[in-house]
């Protein structure tokens, strides 16, 4: 018997080959992301990071991680100097008369903003609740608090720190300021920040904490910006002076608005 050969194409048609795939190119990922990444999966208890299946999930613990260590100002250039924002447990202050109280102002509507209870000790009474409304400040979550003395300031400032207030400022008012604090009470007030973990911002015309601090900003002189003989704004250049994990020296202009002239433009 004898068997015919056939040719294998004519049996089992060959299936031509699909047409390439073009990708489009993938991002980079960050070295210090990704670095990121496995140390936070490698601190998390077992039971967590097997629910964690996806990059994207990690990535989100980690932002979640971060916005926990920091109470950021709102103001994208000091927060950057900051390493993002006011650290929590520590005290940071900001020194100078370029503004600084506006700083302030920012920090307390950044942080009333996202349901952080907040506290102003506002030894100069500076403050106006009309115009801190208007600055995005959520007086509900705001407490304000006007000592008769800057002794009293610290004193308040280290029971509120105490009581659970995740920012607590300290404005010390204009010069010339009367009467000195022990830094024996320094102290004290950066511990109670550590051990509560509330996020401290001490601002006065000139530093006044010592070595207590954790981070130290220098505010230079405001210049106003006049429009028609109206007044719509300052700017500032804050520089770092002094931080635990970072080399000062870096300056930044900062630029804030008159609430007047960014309404009537809006």
């Amino acid at each position: 018997m004898v068997a015919i050969a056939r040719r294998l194409s004519s049996q089992f048609p060959l299936l031509r080959p699909p047409l390439p795939t073009l990708l489009p190119p993938l991002p980079a990922v960050e070295i210090e992301v990704s670095k990121a990444v496995r140390e936070l999966r490698a601190g998390l208890e077992p039971r967590i990071a097997s629910r964690l299946s996806s990059g994207t999930e990690l990535i989100r613990a980690l932002e979640r991680q971060r916005r926990e260590e920091v109470v950021p100002t709102g103001l994208e250039a000091i927060d950057r100097l900051l390493e993002g924002g006011l650290p929590r447990g520590k005290m940071t202050e900001i020194a100078g008369r370029g503004a600084r109280f506006s700083v302030v102002m920012a920090a307390l509507a950044a942080a009333t903003s996202i349901g952080e209870a907040a506290a102003l000790i506002d030894r100069g009474d500076g403050f106006d609740p009309q115009l801190g409304e208007a600055a995005g400040v959520d007086l509900g979550r705001m407490l304000w608090v006007r000592p008769n003395t800057l002794k009293q300031a610290v004193a308040a400032a280290e029971m509120l720190v105490s009581t659970g207030f995740q920012l607590v400022v300290l404005d010390a008012a204009l010069p010339p300021l009367r009467g000195r604090v022990p830094d024996a009470a320094w102290v004290r007030l950066a511990r109670a920040a550590e051990a509560h973990g509330s996020a401290l911002l001490v601002s006065a015309p000139y530093p006044i904490t010592g070595t207590t601090s954790e981070a130290m900003l220098l505010a230079d002189r405001a210049r106003g910006r006049w429009r028609s003989g109206l007044l719509t704004g300052v700017q500032t250049n804050v520089r770092l002076e002094k931080h635990r994990r970072k080399r000062p020296g870096e300056s930044i202009g900062v630029s804030f608005e008159v609430i007047e002239s960014r309404t009537a433009n809006s």
